[in-house]
């Protein structure tokens, strides 16, 4: 007499996509820490989870960081990770991912002194983000996350 185990049902495809999109934005987050902390992209690991738009616009900040001597110290939350839109059947699939980004924790800081640099005391620390994840070949992409700097959360 053989035992059979039961069968473990088959992982939706979409749902194990969303999971993925939003682990390498969660991971894009990480590395930007570090981008910022050094004003550098060589040397992170943000080329593994961000490509076009969201790359190039952190190549040109870490060129402004480096010319006007600013670094950012702290860390950045990620709450509330959502994918609201996904579409798997594109020539490149892609994910539209929504969080609350809270920069709070994030200070700009002078890069020589390690000085806090003084910024306007009423901008707004928490507020809604929207990212586009693609699915390359290599992986999921963050391709350009826009802040709605206009919707607090």
């Amino acid at each position: 007499m053989t035992s059979q185990r039961p069968t473990k049902p088959a992982a939706d495809p979409t749902e194990t996509a969303k999971a993925e999109a939003v682990g390498t934005y969660k991971r894009y987050w990480q590395e930007m820490e570090r981008v910022y902390a050094t004003a550098k992209v060589e040397g992170t690991g943000i080329k593994k989870y961000a490509a076009s738009t969201a790359l190039s616009r952190t190549g040109v900040d870490t060129k402004r960081m480096q010319k006007t001597g600013r670094i950012f110290t702290g860390n950045v939350t990620v709450n509330d990770p959502t994918v609201t839109q996904i579409d798997l059947n594109r020539k490149i699939p892609n994910a539209k991912i929504s969080s609350c980004l809270d920069v709070s924790r994030w200070v700009v800081v002078d890069r020589g002194t390690k000085k806090p640099v003084a910024l306007p005391t009423k901008r707004l620390t928490k507020y809604i983000i929207v990212a586009t994840v693609e699915r390359w070949p290599e992986g999921w992409r963050v391709t350009r996350d826009e802040p709605q700097t206009g919707r607090p959360c």
